[in-house]
């Protein structure tokens, strides 16, 4: 049987028709929504590509039943910034040139633009530590712990 679940989506009302509320959210952002930012990684919640905000927290959207995001606020990378304002924390991805082949990069982001709202001048140890669960296989992690700092420092 079918459900509707509804949600906040980027600041948007948003509402997928769904045969199984154990879907992951992951899911239903991409095919129903048309969201891209994340990204289908492992599948298993351990490389963080497929990260959200719920309700402001970051949540590995592959791992969460789109039935839990029911009522609530979900932030894809779309939702942080546009091309023409983008987020700080994105701003300073390019300005590092933190992305090389770009599959981790909305983790990263996600992970990063969480941590920064809980802790707006981490230091080096609390970026790494906080993107530890956050798998690059190109490399860029010092790219993108400077990217975090520099999105600290210009805040």
């Amino acid at each position: 049987m079918s459900q509707t679940v509804t949600m906040t989506v980027n600041g948007r009302a948003a509402s997928v028709t769904v045969d199984d509320p154990e879907m992951p959210l992951l899911y239903a952002l991409r095919n129903d929504l048309g969201l891209t930012g994340p990204h289908f990684g492992c599948g298993l919640g351990q490389c963080g590509a497929c990260t959200v905000h719920l309700d402001g927290a970051a949540t590995r959207s592959c791992q969460l039943p789109v039935g839990a995001a029911e009522g609530r606020q979900v932030t894809t990378l779309e939702g942080l910034g546009t091309p023409e304002r983008p987020h700080p924390l994105q701003a300073a991805f390019i300005a590092e040139q933190a992305v090389q082949c770009g599959y981790c990069a909305n983790g990263m982001i996600m992970q990063g633009a969480a941590l920064l709202a809980a802790t707006p001048k981490p230091s080096a140890e609390q970026v790494k530590e906080a993107l530890v669960a956050n798998i690059c296989r190109c490399g860029t992690q010092p790219r993108v712990v400077r990217a975090v700092l520099r999105a600290a420092a210009n805040a």
